[in-house]
């Protein structure tokens, strides 16, 4: 008897977590790893990044469910998007037989330590913090951000390095809620976290509540929002960036940081360009594997 399925996806890394987003709409979806990165002295020793792992229960054939992983690829195609931005998709369908299913996706998952200070630790594990740790305990569910992806991992470092304490802070595609949790312990004012997918507020809100901050969250674009921040938060798709870069300068005080993530070095350019064009200065370009930060400043 098979208790679930386990779906592996060959994907572009950039485009894991609109990917993600589709299985949870498409499946009976248990979990989603995005990716497992091993670390040894603050040093990355593997990764499976490109590899989309997916944990589901279905009555569907395996040829049934990878014809519904390639018709997910034919609507990446529809929205535009080319081979090499979708990457392979190739998908392996394993049968499983495990009564404990649901917690199946859960067993790789680690403490995570991303800086000296930072420290995620998914809820379900035991942690002591040491000296002036900022642990971040973390349940994603089904919302992008559990502390393990390069492109988060580069936010709470920016976070750490250039976010001022008592700072208004705007998180915009908050996702699990992760980050705008980092900058509320990092001493921020006011933290308000936004995203489009109504699904993932309730996660964010839940992982506010595990940390004992208080943070903002809803459903909503930055071109809706009128108010003005101190820090911005922006780790979404390099070609989102691009297209929001005037709305997310609008909600920008003078001389107000902010942190866009999410791109891939190959994509770097297309970011650049939009900041330029906008008029923000950049003060730093931060990297991590392939992936790049950018650092920009409102004159």
């Amino acid at each position: 008897m098979t208790d679930y399925f386990e779906l592996q996806i060959k994907i572009n890394p950039e485009i894991e977590d609109v990917v993600s987003e589709m299985c949870f709409e498409t499946f009976d979806c248990e979990g989603v790893v995005l990716a497992e990165e091993t670390y040894k002295d603050l040093e990355m020793i593997s990764t499976t990044e490109g590899t989309l792992r997916v944990f589901i229960r279905d009555e569907k054939s395996p040829e049934a469910l990878s014809d519904i992983v390639t018709g997910m690829k034919n609507i990446l195609q529809e929205r535009g998007l080319s081979e090499s931005e979708i990457g392979s998709f190739e998908c392996k369908v394993i049968a499983c037989q495990n009564q404990d299913w649901s917690k199946k996706w859960k067993e790789k998952w680690d403490i995570t330590r991303v800086s000296d200070r930072i420290v995620v630790v998914p809820d379900w594990l035991e942690y002591c913090p040491v000296s002036d740790e900022i642990v971040i305990r973390m349940e994603p569910g089904c919302a992008f951000g559990t502390g393990t992806h390069s492109t988060t991992q580069l936010c709470m470092k920016a976070i750490e390095k250039y976010m001022q304490k008592n700072a208004n802070v705007a998180d915009i595609g908050t996702g699990s809620g992760i980050l705008a949790i980092c900058a509320k312990k990092f001493g921020a004012a006011t933290v308000y976290g936004c995203d489009n997918d109504e699904t993932v507020i309730d996660v964010a809100k839940e992982n506010a509540v595990k940390n004992n901050v208080q943070c903002v969250f809803e459903l909503n674009t930055a071109d809706k929002l009128t108010d003005k921040y101190d820090f911005v938060l922006a780790n979404i798709l390099h070609n989102v960036l691009a297209n929001i870069m005037g709305d997310l300068k609008n909600i920008m005080k003078d001389g107000a940081y902010m942190v866009l993530s999410g791109i891939l070095d190959e994509k770097k350019k297309v970011v650049l360009e939009a900041v330029q064009k906008h008029g923000l200065e950049l003060v730093e370009e931060m990297h991590q594997n392939q992936w790049v930060a950018l650092i920009v400043r409102k004159s």
